[in-house]
Parts: C-alpha cells; sequence; structure tokens
C-alpha cells in the first residue's frame, strides 16, 4: 500500500505513533533538512535511547559548524552515523516495516510516499543496508573533513570573489600548493567537480 500525504504536518499527524513505537529507525539524507527538522523539538521524537536509530548523510552536512553539532549531538544519544558520497533520496524505514519517501523539494507543501507493501518495503530495506556497508563511519570521515571544516566559509568566500589562488592563499597564510589542495578537498566534500559547481552547491546548503 502506498499513501500520498502533502507536507511535513500531515506526514507528522500520520506517522508520529509510528516513530514513536519504533524500535529500529533506519534514515538517509542529503543534508539536515528533512522533514522531522520541521517540526518544533517538543513535537519531534529525538530521544533515541532504547533504539536502534542509524543514519546516512553525505558530506557536505559535515562541513557546516552548526549542523556537524547537531549530528555529534544524535550521536551522544546513542545513533551510528555513516557518510556517504552516493547520491542519496531522503528515506525513512520504520522497524523494516513502513518506509517514508521524501518528493522533489518544490514551492509550497512536499509531498511523501508512505509505504506498507512488504515486497517493495524490504527491496527499499536492502538498498538501505547496502548504502549502510558501503558508507564510512562518521568519526573516520570526519576526521578527514575536520581542518577543511574550519577553513571552509573563508576558502568559498575566495571563491566567490573571483581573486587569483596566490591573493587567497596569502590571505589565509597558506601556501599557494596548500590553499589548491584545501580547495580540491572541500570539492570533494561538496560533491563537485568544478569551483564554480562548488560555490553552487556551497550556496544550497547555506555555506555562503
Amino acid at each position: 500500500m502506498i499513501t500520498v500525504v502533502k507536507g511535513e504536518e500531515e506526514l507528522f499527524a500520520r506517522t508520529a505513533h509510528l516513530f514513536a513505537s519504533a524500535t529500529d529507525v533506519a534514515c538517509a539524507a542529503a543534508d539536515l533538512n528533512t522533514f522531522a527538522a520541521a517540526h518544533p523539538p517538543q513535537a519531534t521524537p529525538a530521544d533515541v535511547h532504547g533504539k536502534r536509530v542509524r543514519k546516512i548523510y553525505r558530506p557536505p552536512v559535515l562541513l557546516d559548524q552548526a549542523a556537524n553539532a547537531r549530528i555529534q549531538h544524535v550521536v551522544s544519544l546513542g545513533a551510528d552515523v555513516r557518510i556517504s558520497a552516493d547520491e542519496i533520496n531522503e528515506t525513512i524505514i520504520l522497524d523494516q516495516r513502513v518506509v517514508i519517501l521524501a518528493g522533489d523539494a518544490v514551492p509550497g507543501p512536499r509531498s511523501y510516499s508512505v509505504l506498507t507493501a512488504e515486497e517493495t518495503v524490504q527491496g527499499i530495506v536492502s538498498l538501505f543496508e547496502a548504502a549502510w556497508r558501503g558508507a564510512t563511519e562518521l568519526a573516520v570521515y570526519d576526521a578527514r573533513v575536520a581542518e577543511i571544516r574550519v577553513l571552509a566559509p573563508r576558502i568559498l568566500d575566495m571563491l566567490a570573489s573571483g581573486c587569483k589562488d596566490e591573493t587567497a592563499a596569502r590571505s589565509l597564510g597558506l601556501g599557494l600548493r596548500t590553499y589548491r589542495r584545501r580547495v580540491a578537498e572541500l570539492m570533494t566534500a561538496l560533491g563537485a567537480t568544478s569551483r564554480f559547481q562548488a560555490g553552487v552547491r556551497a550556496g544550497e546548503l547555506g555555506l555562503l
């Protein structure tokens, strides 16, 4: 069975009891701007104690200091978090019985599909498990980007200004080769293949 709902409020009204009773929660999202983030804290089942909670995010979430702090808080409560460089559609799996798939972000209420058909749910569970096995543990990935996270805002400002690499490197107190290496690391974390694309993605994530 597939039920399509419009907007986060309707979705939460229909699924709040499922979140409250779930003991196995699996989530995949590109960033933290998920349907759960749209609800007041008192209405969001954030306490993961007594539950098995697994979350997969994409690398750019670790570049934002506030987002990283939120992720670390969830981990401190007992959730397991991994990072995947692959494209991710916002997905939530509850007790391997119910799947919530987010539609594309559009102006106005976003649509969500709530799936309960066993074969469909198990197929999505299998995809999540494969993504989980292929993802990198948070601590490992975070260690890779810890330094670039501090420099990211200033590097993005330099890229946006259009100044030469030599000028940017001097402004940041870095050698030219080090600066270019940091730019490459930032592009990788953003999943960008060009500096222009890096700027676009940083803008989408609110890093600029």
